[in-house]
């Protein structure tokens, strides 16, 4: 009714305003909470939760023993919750909503006859479908169970068939899981909360020491793992490290934690402690046995290691590797990419190198600027080396000059790309730049532009 009304009616009517996006992220996260039952847990927005228990029910103490810690954790944590449990997500939602009891199991074979009494509404129909419906007298579930099909799609749509097929198990539902599933998990639930931070490093040693033999098994490595910390007032810290190569070594898993709490420092925040943690290899690689041949070292293990030491007390983006790229634009021959996503290329590196020194046997500078930047530049003859150039306001006499090392664009590449003429030059004081000279005099353009790009030592 309008609140005008409502309040002539009750003056001490307390009103609040509705703050849907509040509403949604208070459920999305119980519905992260509620991962401690079941790795499968939707969001059923505005107010519900499916939990598919399939194969959990057992650790809880059967679907009793589960029903019974939902709503006592819900009621400690103040929420006033309804449960059911049922073989189909569209029964389940229909007896936790118009169930006579908070806490309902209903059997497989006794579903059509729970949902019978129940309104149409309890089919999670649209409100027009359920007034239309209403007309012609059909008010409740049992009043369409027997009806001719064909007629009730035709005048109501195919929803209204759909809904009661997923209720009656008839027709498949799929529910979408709010975080995706884990393929390796191993967890350990405390009757006593823990706190400390050595506790949790001990539990996380624990935890990889299951972890790792079903990694090994598969002959698996984990590239990526996170830790959940399920506090006992509902929260839930996440803790997420990555391996530059895949990993299933306890100790090695347990010190990658070790960094990221130092890391993390005060994020972590126990509260009142935590009352289960688990431990997920959330991506995983193929990682046989290796053994060191005789005379091998173990450079590239010790490299592997302080990368992910870097990458879990900075963040694995931070951590870099300078890779070399297929194109001879000096900007373009390397790139750097995140260090525990790409794997040394020695070949890459080897194969360019050997292509400069066979075809180009001039040195090029270590250091090159973010972008080249343009200088005024004269030289004796268009397309001979400059003879004096003006950088950042300073003249430089050039003493000296080497090249040109020549640099064609693609001829795949789109769009007009002039060719480039790189010189080595010196100045009076004895500094050394790399010059280029950007379009060939009369082929390319009338007036070929100057650029600086790097510098030597």
């Amino acid at each position: 009714m309008p609140l005008a009304d409502a309040r002539a009616m009750h003056p001490g009517l307390k009103v609040a305003e509705e703050d849907a996006h509040a509403d949604h992220a208070l459920l999305a996260n119980i519905c992260d909470w509620c991962l401690r039952w079941t790795p499968l847990a939707a969001l059923d927005p505005p107010d519900g939760i499916f939990l598919d228990i399939s194969g959990c029910a057992h650790l809880f103490g059967g679907e009793q023993g589960l029903i019974a810690d939902v709503l006592q954790r819900c009621d400690g944590l103040g929420l006033h919750a309804r449960a059911a449990i049922a073989a189909t997500p569209g029964a389940a939602w229909a007896m936790a909503r118009f169930g006579t009891e908070i806490g309902t199991i209903v059997a497989p074979e006794g579903q059509e006859a729970a949902i019978a009494p129940f309104p149409l509404a309890a089919l999670r129909l649209e409100a027009e479908t359920v007034a239309a419906l209403a007309t012609v007298g059909l008010k409740l579930v049992s009043d369409i169970l027997d009806l001719p099909r064909a007629p009730l799609a035709a005048r109501f749509g195919a929803g209204l068939l759909r809904q009661l097929d997923r209720a009656l198990d008839l027709l498949e539902e799929p529910v979408s899981p709010l975080l995706p599933v884990a393929p390796y998990v191993a967890e350990r639930s405390f009757p006593e909360p823990i706190a400390r931070l050595e506790d949790v490093e001990h539990v996380t040693l624990a935890l990889a020491r299951r972890l790792s033999p079903m990694l090994e098994h598969k002959a698996l490595g984990a590239r990526r793992l996170e830790l959940a910390l399920f506090r006992t007032d509902g929260a839930v810290k996440r803790v997420a490290a990555g391996a530059s190569r895949p990993l299933r070594d306890p100790d090695k898993i347990a010190g990658l934690f070790a960094e990221r709490f130092m890391a993390l420092g005060d994020e972590l925040d126990p509260g009142f402690g935590f009352d289960l943690v688990r431990l997920s290899a959330l991506v995983t690689e193929a990682a046989p046995p290796v053994a060191l041949r005789l005379g091998e070292t173990a450079e590239e293990e010790d490299l592997a290691r302080l990368v992910d030491r870097l990458g879990a007390r900075l963040g694995l983006q931070r951590v870099q590797r300078i890779v070399a790229g297929d194109a001879w634009i000096p900007e373009q021959a390397a790139a750097a990419l995140p260090a525990h996503c790409t794997a040394p290329d020695p070949a890459g590196w080897n194969a360019a190198r050997a292509m400069i020194d066979a075809e180009v046997p001039m040195a090029r500078p270590l250091r090159l600027l973010e972008r080249p930047e343009p200088i005024d530049a004269m030289a004796e003859v268009p397309d001979g080396p400059p003879v004096r150039f003006r950088w950042r306001r300073a003249l430089h006499q050039v003493i000296h000059a080497e090249g040109p090392e020549r640099i064609a664009p693609a001829w795949w590449s789109a769009g007009p790309k002039p060719t480039r003429d790189y010189y080595r030059v010196e100045d009076e004081a004895g500094q050394r730049y790399w010059l280029y000279r950007e379009g060939l005099y009369q082929r390319e353009t009338a007036h070929p532009r100057w650029f600086l790009h790097g510098l030597f030592a």
